[in-house]
């Protein structure tokens, strides 16, 4: 028997952080940094650095909806990042660094739109709502880059405190 796994795909700054916040949740068997959201196939780093791609830093997450469901993994998503800046979350500034959810189907729609209504931030919301189209894997050095690299600064300063967060000093 063959066990369904659903795959969700959101974009919210740099991928090393969200990576590593949804790799520690109950019930997500993979997260894959990548690019989504552009306008040019096969996109590098490099090409999505320049901000010239229409590509956002991305995640791509396959999961168990037996363990855990997709309304929980989008309020996950809202909670450790900035839904209220401009192509910005923190210091990383750009277009790459935006706001966005991908949807997969309806029903992910659906509940997009239920979990945006009951958000409350002192601005305005600026993610953006997209019909999923493609996931372009990043490079490997990209990969797990939290759990291979600690104590980097980046990840001191940045990430473990997305993680103490989300899932508290335990994480």
């Amino acid at each position: 028997m063959n066990k369904e796994i659903s795959l969700a795909t959101f974009a919210g700054g740099c991928f090393w952080c969200t990576e590593a916040v949804f790799q520690r949740v109950k019930g997500v068997l993979k997260v894959t940094p990548g690019y989504s959201g552009g306008h040019i196939s096969n996109p590098t780093y490099e090409q999505v650095t320049s901000g010239d791609t229409g590509h956002a830093e991305a995640i791509q997450i396959e999961f168990d909806p037996d363990v855990v469901n997709y309304e929980y993994l989008l309020k996950i998503h809202f909670k450790t990042h900035d839904p209220t800046t401009l192509n910005q979350q923190g210091n990383d500034i750009g277009t790459q660094y935006r706001s966005i959810v991908f949807y997969h189907n309806e029903n992910q729609l659906e509940v997009i739109k239920k979990v945006l209504k009951t958000l409350t931030y002192e601005k305005p919301i600026v993610t953006e709502v997209k019909e999923f189209v493609k996931f372009y894997e990043a490079e490997d050095y990209h990969k797990n880059y939290y759990n291979e690299h600690k104590s980097q600064p980046y990840c001191q300063i940045i990430i473990k405190p997305k993680l103490e967060k989300a899932f508290g000093r335990d994480y």
